[in-house]
């Protein structure tokens, strides 16, 4: 680490990397020996790399909300992409703030359901649990619409970001802030601006998926482009005036529909891509929902985000596979350009990265695709890499959440926490890798009912892993036990035939239940003001 002026240990930088439905074993790193992620294996080989690494909620918004907070989803509150983070939720980036840092939010935030809008339903009761107490619009900052002519006003602390430039959108629908600079650089509008189905414009297009395209633009107008290169912009600026500085970098890929532009489409041939072990896994013993989902070609998806299946079409599958690596390579190639960067500015010995994703994606895997109420690893595991200059590199099969980056980098920083945080420091872990600080990762997932009773989907999903079992019970009273030790592609569920370890799993998810049902919210956190008659209130609990 650098020392500030009077001697003493500067404060570390922090630079949060973080993609979007990207799977653990699509990286080099991970195992994958497909995919060329050059930068990503150099980063992982200088810090801890964590391949037992699990969400809170396999759902952007939750997830997201999640790694901010430090909380689990039925705590702060975003249990679904239809309601966004309130603004006055305390997250790690408002400590980081009020301890002096600049901090910036680059790409994809999701914190608001700007971009998920169509997956709000009104249910139709006269109220709602809680009344509106927040000024009208303060849930807007993230509406495509509002940037067309020009950006929204921003709060002088978004979720405690001072700096904030989006990229709203997927795929090749380019929207926030992310509109504006490509009108800048010549983008055309009717280019742009395009609708998430299959009439989006494309030089070239699967015959299988329209969600597997080529964009009418070039790289240099792509999400990834613009995160790469606004994210350096920032670190520049932020050296140039002096002092720490947080920097988020998030990359709106590789999340469907699958657009890698220009070179990046030919990286791979579709020809070349193998299909998962389980591809054609019958499901024997999995919910109906899975099943039918699974049977659910994705030419007959209802919408964009519709979880749906393989359905026999291995071609298809491996055309996804192949655009999905070009746009994990042309990610790798944009964290490769901040990591020089970093070099350049003389900032890498002083900085702490991360890198993760904010939930997985099936990709064909016991026949399914995209993500969203299957509760396998594809969807819940992901890359997950922390780099402390001052720590030794390492690699660790103990437990880790997204709920415990957030406390994590407190930790690291020297800053105090909040009360609520449900996540743990994984410090001891960073200092050694065969530590611990859980047992098991608990998973929430939570569907609308309206939603659910349209596609049959449970209502509430619990979900618990430990070292090697999975247990997943649904509302509708259906489960799945795994041995993942000695089945790691969860094809053979256990069902019943070991009642001791499941009757052990349903005690320690009653357990994990218990821990994270929150109490904090409304609490106060300063002691009261003294009665008007200056003495204290007599009442006692």
């Amino acid at each position: 680490m650098t020392a500030a002026a009077n001697g003493a240990p500067a404060q570390p930088n922090v630079l949060f990397i973080i993609t979007d439905q990207q799977r653990a074993d699509h990286t080099g790193f991970g195992g994958n020996e497909v995919v060329r992620t050059p930068n990503l294996d150099a980063l992982a080989a200088r810090g801890m790399v964590f391949d037992n690494a699990w969400v809170a909620n396999p759902i952007c918004m939750p997830n997201r909300s999640t790694i901010m907070t430090g909380r689990m989803p039925s705590a702060h509150g975003v249990v679904f992409n239809d309601r966004s983070l309130e603004p006055g939720a305390n997250t790690h980036v408002r400590q980081f703030r009020a301890a002096g840092y600049r901090t910036a939010l680059i790409g994809k935030s999701h914190l608001q359901h700007g971009m998920s809008r169509n997956a709000v339903l009104p249910t139709g009761a006269p109220a709602g649990a809680v009344d509106q107490y927040w000024p009208t619009g303060w849930d807007t900052l993230e509406d495509a619409e509002r940037y067309v002519n020009g950006a929204p006003e921003f709060p002088d602390s978004f979720y405690g970001f001072e700096h904030v430039e989006l990229a709203i959108d997927h795929g090749a629908r380019v929207s926030g802030h992310h509109l504006q600079w490509a009108l800048d650089r010549g983008g055309r509008l009717e280019d742009l601006m395009v609708p998430l189905t299959a009439e989006s414009p494309a030089r070239r297009r699967s015959e299988r998926w329209w969600q597997v395209y080529e964009p009418p633009y070039g790289p240099e107008l792509h999400s990834t482009t613009f995160v790469a290169e606004r994210t350096i912009a920032f670190i520049e600026d932020a050296v140039n005036q002096g002092g720490p500085w947080l920097a988020w970098a998030s990359f709106p890929d590789p999340h469907h529909p699958m657009t890698p532009p220009g070179e990046w489409f030919d990286r791979h041939r579709a020809d070349d891509m193998e299909v998962p072990v389980s591809v054609d896994d019958a499901l024997e013993g999995a919910p109906q929902y899975v099943q039918h989902i699974s049977r659910l070609h994705p030419s007959k998806q209802r919408g964009w985000v519709t979880p749906c299946g393989v359905a026999g079409d291995h071609q298809m599958l491996r055309e996804a596979l192949a655009a999905t690596y070009g746009m994990i390579e042309m990610i790798d190639d944009g964290i490769g350009q901040i990591l020089a960067a970093l070099d350049r500015l003389g900032q890498a010995g002083n900085t702490i990265i991360v890198f993760t994703s904010d939930h997985g994606d099936m990709m064909g895997d016991h026949g399914l695709m995209l993500k969203g109420f299957m509760h396998y690893r594809g969807t819940l595991a992901v890359p997950y890499v922390i780099v402390d200059p001052r720590r030794s590199p390492g690699r660790t099969q103990s437990p880790a959440g997204s709920i415990d980056l957030g406390p994590t980098l407190l930790d690291l920083a020297d800053l105090p926490g909040y009360d609520g945080i449900g996540g743990r420091s994984l410090v001891p872990i960073l200092d050694d890798p065969a530590a611990s600080v859980r047992d098991d990762v608990l998973i929430e997932d939570d569907f609308p009912g309206a939603l659910a009773l349209d596609i049959l989907t449970p209502v509430k999903t619990r979900t618990l892993v430990t070292a090697d079992l999975r247990l997943t019970r649904h509302s509708d009273g259906s489960e799945q036990l795994f041995d993942t030790a000695a089945d790691p592609d969860e094809v053979a569920p256990l069902g019943h035939s070991d009642p001791a370890r499941r009757a052990e799993m349903y005690e320690r998810l009653a357990a994990a239940l218990m821990e994270a049902d929150d109490i904090a919210r409304g609490m106060p956190v300063h002691a009261p003001s003294a009665s008007p008659n200056g003495s204290e209130s007599s009442f006692r609990a």
